[in-house]
C-alpha cells in the first residue's frame, strides 16, 4: 500500500514536510505547488518531485494524488480544504485552519461530507515527552489533575511583516499551547483570562500585537491552567510543561544538545535548550506525517482532528477578547458569537 501526496506551499514548513514525507516508505511526494516556482526547480529535482506547478488546482485535479498538505498562508486554508475535499483528497492542513470560526466550521463540514481524513498540524502532540505526560494523566499516575502549567518562549521575535499577517500571538504562537492544554488534560477549556504586554520589541506593538502574554484557563473537569509566552528568550527555545495532581506531578523539561551537567567550585552549568522549533520538534514533525499516512492507509482516526483545530482557534479568539475587554471570557460565548 502506498500514497501519492501533493504539497501546496513550498515555504519553510512546506519544504520541511517534503523532507519528512520522503522518510515514510509508504509515501511518494509527486507534486508541489507554490505561487512562484522558478527558484524551486533545482530543489524539486533534488527531492525527485515529478510535478512542480504554480497552480495548486493541478494537484487537486490529479487523480493519482491521494492526499494534500496545505502549507500556504492561513487566509487560503479554508478554501483549499473545501476544494480538496470536493476532489476527494485526504487533507493535512497547517495551523490555524483559518482566522474565522465560520470559515473553519465550513471547511470541517466539507471534509466530513466528503468523508476524507483531515488532520491539523499541531505537531507538539507527537513530541515523545508530551505524549508521555498525556499517558501519565490518562493512566491516573498523577491522580486527578489540578493544575497545568505550560511555558513556551521563542528565541527571537519574527519580523514585523510577519506579525502583521500572523493573526496575533494568540492565534499564531499560543494556539499550539491551547491545543496542548486540551490534549494533555483530556478536558475542554470553558473559560479564558488573558494578559498581554509589549516588552520585547516596540514595533510589534505598533503593528497591533503583543510579544508577552499570560493566559489562565478553567477546564470542564474543574482543573486550572496557566500558559506563558514570550517572543524572545535570550537563552534559546524554552518549552516546558507540568501537570500537578492529587497523587503527584509530572514535568517535561527542555531538550538540550546533551544532558551533561558540569559542576565546579564556581558554578553548575549545562547546555542551553535547543535553538528553535525545527531542532526541538524534529521527531514530532516526522511522526505526525507518518501517523497521518497510517490513518489513511489503515482507516484510523487522525491524532489531531479538524475539531481539535477548531477548539484551539476558539480558545485563541477568547484570549484575544479577554485581552481587549479585561474580563474572563466563556468559550460558549465565543461559539455563540461565531454562529451569529
Amino acid at each position: 500500500m502506498s500514497l501519492n501526496v501533493g504539497v501546496i506551499g513550498a515555504g519553510r514548513i512546506g519544504k520541511l514536510h517534503v523532507d519528512n514525507l520522503r522518510l515514510v516508505p509508504e509515501i511518494q511526494v509527486k507534486s508541489v505547488s507554490d505561487i512562484v516556482v522558478d527558484h524551486l526547480e533545482l530543489w524539486a529535482k533534488d527531492k525527485q518531485i515529478k510535478v512542480l506547478t504554480s497552480d495548486y488546482r493541478q494537484i487537486l485535479n490529479d487523480h493519482e494524488i491521494d492526499a494534500v498538505f496545505i502549507c500556504s498562508p492561513t487566509n487560503t486554508h479554508a478554501g483549499m480544504i473545501m476544494e480538496a475535499a470536493a476532489a476527494g483528497k485526504h487533507i493535512f492542513c497547517e495551523k490555524p485552519v483559518s482566522f474565522s470560526l465560520k470559515e473553519t466550521e465550513a471547511a470541517l463540514s466539507a471534509a466530513e461530507k466528503a468523508k476524507v481524513k483531515l488532520q491539523v498540524g499541531f505537531n507538539r502532540r507527537f513530541d515523545p515527552n508530551f505524549r508521555k505526560i498525556r499517558s501519565l494523566v490518562q493512566d491516573g499516575a498523577v491522580g486527578a489533575p489540578h493544575v497545568l502549567r505550560i511555558t513556551s518562549r521563542d528565541p527571537q521575535p519574527p519580523g514585523v511583516d510577519y506579525i502583521k499577517t500572523s493573526g496575533g500571538l494568540f492565534m499564531d504562537m499560543m494556539i499550539h499551547d491551547f491545543d496542548m492544554a486540551r490534549y494533555i488534560m483530556g478536558s475542554e477549556v470553558v473559560e479564558v483570562s488573558a494578559y498581554g504586554a509589549v516588552l520585547v520589541d516596540p514595533s510589534i506593538g505598533e503593528a497591533g500585537d503583543i510579544d508577552t502574554a499570560i493566559v489562565s484557563l478553567k477546564f470542564a473537569n474543574g482543573a486550572l491552567g496557566v500558559i506563558d509566552n514570550s517572543r524572545q528568550a535570550v537563552y534559546g527555545y524554552d518549552q516546558r510543561l507540568e501537570v500537578f495532581g492529587s497523587k503527584g506531578a509530572a514535568q517535561a523539561e527542555n531538550n538540550r544538545p546533551t544532558n551533561v551537567e558540569v559542576s565546579t567550585a564556581e558554578s553548575v552549568s549545562k547546555d542551553k535548550p535547543l535553538h528553535f522549533f525545527l531542532e526541538r520538534y524534529t521527531q514530532a514533525y516526522i511522526d505526525e506525517v507518518s501517523e497521518f499516512a497510517e490513518a489513511i492507509l489503515y482507516d484510523k482516526p487522525v491524532v489531531c482532528s479538524g475539531f481539535d483545530g477548531l477548539q484551539a482557534q476558539r480558545i485563541a479568539k477568547a484570549a484575544k477578547q479577554s485581552l481587549e475587554t479585561g474580563a474572563p471570557v466563556l468559550l460558549d460565548q465565543v461559539s455563540r458569537q461565531a454562529a451569529i
